[in-house]
């Protein structure tokens, strides 16, 4: 309230100033007198006290209060039963308490008037009860302030308070309406264990210092529209009764869900750095929106469909704004990305996953992990790129996409890479015993959307955490499997395939040009045998055994019949030329590799292109 314009009560006017403070004093004149309660004459406010009983209605508007006036105020209301104040209806609004204001297990049996009060010093209502409506509107309170336990059976109304020191309300009964609306925390803000049995409202409501809200219980709405945290918001084992709609809110810290339990529909839009979703348990659909997030889901539950979902563009605000996310300036990343951390314990079954980062997701415990949804531009981790010298020789590792997991794994392995991530304490150990279902299921996930490309990368870390396996894979089996990943990287790698098709074919060429093709073309010859007599005369047609070469095997003529025989061999046809004993089988051995080699190629290329 400007100081130039006077309350709209009758007011004291104590020490008014033409020139300084024309109103003066605005506590409200106690009936019968022409000064409020702290300017009256000693005797008339022994008298006035002194006519107070247990449960008397109190107007004290804009009335400066010292400690010793509130005690003496107090104490005339104080019901002998109890020991405590109980007032009527009580009016402070706009009144000033300069010492500590200790309003603790108080009873206000009206309504509570409190808009616009300054509390300048330690104030509590701990355990107080509001058994009317509660009006701190307005109010600034610039020290402590504890409501812990307190009671609210009628409205509880803190729209636009500001509280500069820390606050409390661990354990506080909201029974109706619980309104924050745009209150300033500037310090710590206790909520911990406290109940909304109605609609809890904190829209627009900034949070400069840690929010708790642990154990809290919603049996209400719960608004928290345009929140601002600049700190964490902890909401861990709180309860949520029914639907709840929780956001969009902007927390600069971390948002603290862990425990907490939703038994409605919830919708959820954070812009904020991390969420920790430990062992949350949603009961009902809901849809989780994120901007800038680090999502921990490790051993959350949910018995219905659950979507985490990154949010492009800003949220927006019920009025068409967009939600002002200075706080996050020191965001990682400009693109808001939403990364997750953790989706161990969880079953999968009815999760769904849209254009988040899963590049840094442990996975290994996760259950029907095959049947979980990854809808829009969900990415992964992929192997270090360049070259790379692993034991004295150079190593490049064909681009794939791969689970954060395994490189933890492999940047254990003595001999590792460099470029392989190593994993952060505390993260635990996966081998290539638990990392290959895992990849056997993820693969099975993108064949069952059909994204047959994009299941190809994890058959290929599939085999290859059994290539590794030395627990649960045979010598023999890793040996065919090393085989395979040699000749053609698991029937995925075409040029590989390739490559030996074409080393092969060389092979044979030179074979065949060698020790394969007879020194020449061996001749029929006619053999025929004339009777004595005379008559019909018989002939015998025989071709000669080819021989072995001599000489200068590798000419132009041998190149073009080896070649004929090779390129024949790669189809699996005879080229119907004359080779010798060494030949034949070399013959034999081509049709059987070389076809193979091109298969193996043809597969790889299908599996990139098939949809």
């Amino acid at each position: 309230m400007s100081t130039a314009i006077p309350p709209s009560w009758p007011h004291c006017a104590h020490g008014a100033d033409p020139a300084a403070d024309p109103v003066g004093c605005r506590g409200i004149r106690i009936p019968g007198h022409t000064a409020c309660l702290a300017h009256l004459a000693d005797a008339d406010r022994g008298a006035y006290l002194a006519g107070l009983t247990r449960g008397t209605d109190v107007d004290h508007r804009g009335t400066p209060f010292t400690e010793l006036l509130l005690d003496a105020l107090l104490n005339a209301l104080r019901d002998p039963a109890t020991g405590h104040a109980r007032l009527g209806a009580a009016q402070f609004d706009s009144a000033t308490f300069a010492g500590e204001a200790w309003f603790k297990s108080a009873t206000f049996a009206g309504d509570a008037g409190f808009e616009s009060a300054t509390f300048q010093s330690y104030t509590t209502f701990r355990s107080a009860t509001f058994q009317g409506h509660a009006q701190f509107r307005l109010a600034t309170f610039h020290s402590y302030t504890g409501f812990e336990s307190a009671t609210f059976q009628g409205e509880a109304q803190f729209k636009w308070a500001t509280f500069q020191g820390n606050t409390g309300f661990e354990s506080a009964t909201f029974q109706d309406h619980a309104e924050f609306t745009s209150a300033t925390f500037q310090d710590f803000a206790g909520f911990e264990s406290a109940t909304f049995q109605d609609y809890a409202g904190f829209e627009s409501a900034t949070f400069q210092d840690l929010a708790g809200f642990g154990s809290a219980t919603f049996q209400g709405d719960a608004g928290f529209e345009s929140a601002v945290f600049h700190s964490d918001a902890k909401f861990e084992s709180a309860v949520f009764e029914r639907w709840v709609s929780l956001g969009p809110l902007v927390c600069a810290g971390k948002v603290g869900l862990s425990g907490a339990v939703f038994n409605g529909p919830a919708t959820l839009s954070f812009a904020t750095n991390r969420l920790e979703c430990r062992r949350t348990r949603w009961i009902s659909t809901a849809e989780v929106r994120l901007r800038y997030a680090t999502v921990d889901l490790a051993h959350a539950v949910f018995e219905y469909p659950l979507t985490i979902a990154a949010e492009a563009d800003p949220f927006v605000r019920p009025d068409g704004q967009p939600v002002a996310e200075q706080a996050l300036a020191g965001a990682p990343g400009a693109d808001a990305m939403v990364r997750m951390a953790s989706l161990r314990g969880v079953d999968a079954a009815h999760l769904v996953l849209a254009d988040v980062d899963l590049s840094k997701c442990l996975f290994t415990g996760t259950v029907h992990l095959d049947q979980v949804r990854l809808e829009g531009a969900c990415s992964f981790d992929t192997v270090p790129s360049g070259t790379h010298w692993r034991h004295g020789h150079p190593t490049r590792f064909t681009s794939r996409h791969t689970l954060a997991e395994e490189h933890h794994w492999r940047a254990s392995q003595p001999a590792a890479a460099r470029g392989w991530k190593a994993a952060v304490p505390g993260t635990g150990h996966a081998g290539p015993t638990q990392l290959a279902p895992v990849y056997r299921a993820l693969r099975k996930a993108f064949e069952d959307s059909k994204n047959e490309p994009g299941a190809a990368d994890f058959y290929y870390g599939e085999m290859e955490m059994r290539r590794h396996d030395r627990t649960t894979t045979s010598p023999a089996e890793r040996g065919l499997l090393h085989t395979y990943w040699i000749l053609s990287g698991y029937g995925l790698r075409a040029l590989r395939a390739l490559g030996w098709l074409v080393a092969a074919m060389l092979i044979t060429l030179v074979l065949l040009m060698g020790f394969g093709l007879p020194k020449d073309d061996p001749k029929q010859e006619a053999t025929g045998t004339v009777p004595p007599g005379g008559g019909k005369v018989t002939f015998e047609i025989e071709k000669g055994d080819p021989q072995n070469p001599t000489g200068n095997r590798f000419t132009g003529k041998r190149f073009e019949k080896a070649l004929n025989v090779t390129l024949n061999s790669v189809v699996f046809r005879s080229s119907g030329q004359d080779l010798t004993t060494a030949g034949t089988y070399i013959e034999m051995a081509s049709r059987l590799v070389e076809p193979t080699l091109l298969a193996l190629a043809v597969l790889a290329v299908r599996g990139r292109i098939k949809r």
